[in-house]
């Protein structure tokens, strides 16, 4: 499927590249198609291509002299045989302990919400969510699937510490927050796991298209799992997909 995409300088080396204001899955397919096949074309004179929910942003490594020869050139690319996505879709299974203990927003949740906790728990971890992209801080995933009765909107005055792995809900939306910051969303979980590492080779694992489930676990696996992970870098294993599946 083709979209009308718009095309917008975003800075002297920049630019924007905009899809319908959707979050849709095939709308996802179609942008890292086109991000792929970018990188691909113009690897000598881009630094890199950034995804999010409905754009792609390019940036070149020089100042771009003339916008609408490099916008017609990208309009041709995106028009040009698709080639397919070579690529496995990942299924990471993330443990999460929901225990007010770690969790300090969920029992105030639970009662504005009117679900008991063990509601909230079936709710949060009964979908595979599509991980659309990672930013805001280095490694958090924005996810799509949050269900409905869960949605909630953020608070009015954001907490000054969200603790590295809190699993929080804001608005039609639910993430793990992967280092300290600060943060308006309702804290419902802990994940013991490091989604980011700067030290590491790869410093996130889990990338877009990817989807994430959420395990419930108790307290003392989620120190058991904190264990591991501080001594031995630990991290699950993935299952994969063919995309799409």
């Amino acid at each position: 499927m083709r979209y009308r995409l718009k095309y917008k300088p975003y800075a002297e080396d920049a630019i924007l590249i905009e899809w319908p204001p959707e979050i849709d899955e095939n709308i996802l397919q179609d942008i890292l198609i086109f991000q792929e096949k970018i990188k691909t074309q113009y690897n000598k004179v881009i630094i890199e291509v950034v995804s999010a929910y409905n754009s792609l942003l390019v940036y070149y490594l020089s100042a771009i002299e003339d916008f609408y020869d490099k916008i017609s050139g990208l309009k041709a690319l995106y028009n040009s045989n698709t080639v397919p996505l070579q690529k496995k879709q990942k299924v990471w299974k993330l443990p999460v302990c929901y225990s007010p203990h770690l969790a300090p927003d969920l029992i105030s949740f639970s009662k504005t919400k009117a679900l008991s906790i063990d509601d909230i728990i079936s709710l949060h971890t009964a979908p595979q969510y599509t991980v659309y992209f990672l930013g805001f801080l280095p490694g958090f995933l924005y996810l799509g699937g949050l269900p409905q009765t869960l949605h909630f909107i953020r608070k009015k005055t954001p907490a000054p510490i969200v603790e590295r792995g809190a699993v929080a809900i804001g608005g039609n939306q639910t993430g793990i927050y992967p280092v300290d910051s600060p943060g308006g969303w309702h804290v419902i979980g802990k994940c013991p796991l490091n989604l980011f590492d700067a030290h590491q080779e790869i410093p996130s694992r889990v990338c877009p298209s990817d989807r994430v489930q959420f395990v419930s676990i108790s307290a003392s696996q989620y120190t058991e799992i904190r264990t591991k992970v501080l001594n031995k870098n630990y991290f699950p294993e993935p299952e994969e997909l063919s995309w799409g599946k």
